[in-house]
């Protein structure tokens, strides 16, 4: 077995970030020697300036798309969350944690029909305080838009570099 080859199909295959370890455990391989499999492609993607890169995200690591080559990706795909769902979802992130009632204020009804979706898809978290639900974005959110941010801060500062 090629042991580069077979990290690399890991991550490609999986449509969630991985850990060392789950790596390890599915393709027999140790955990060392998926950490330099892991360092080796990572290398050799930098090096051939590929449109795909290896990300590592918290502890988990993710073959993801660089940002200069997600406007080709629409050419070719279709869109899994609507414009109006984008809004909800960039209002949540950029003002979490953030009330539904005062998310309601902003964008109006409509937050009752994407927040329930949004949560659906596990990008965010809705918990209940009171009469209403407190909203913060979850680490699939992260994952998804490949923000490599993990504090509030950090989240709302890369949203400010994307607009």
């Amino acid at each position: 077995m090629n042991a580069k080859g077979a990290v690399e199909a890991a991550l490609f295959s999986s449509s969630n970030p991985l850990r060392v370890r789950d790596i390890a455990e599915r393709t027999g391989l140790s955990d060392e020697k998926v950490r330099e499999m892991l360092e080796r492609l990572h290398d050799e993607y930098e090096r051939r300036n590929s449109a795909m890169k290896i990300s590592k995200i918290g502890s988990d690591y993710v073959m993801m798309l660089r940002d200069e080559y997600i406007d080709y990706t629409d050419r070719f795909t279709t869109a899994e969350l609507t414009p109006g769902m984008m809004k909800t979802l960039s209002a949540i992130a950029y003002n979490q944690p953030i009330m539904q009632s005062e998310l309601f204020k902003t964008l109006g009804s409509r937050v009752y029909d994407d927040v329930p979706a949004l949560v659906e898809k596990g990008l965010v978290a809705a918990k209940k305080v009171g009469q209403t639900k407190e909203l913060t974005t979850t680490k699939k959110f992260m994952e998804y838009f490949g923000v490599e941010a993990t504090g509030k801060k950090d989240i709302r500062r890369w949203m400010d570099e994307q607009a």
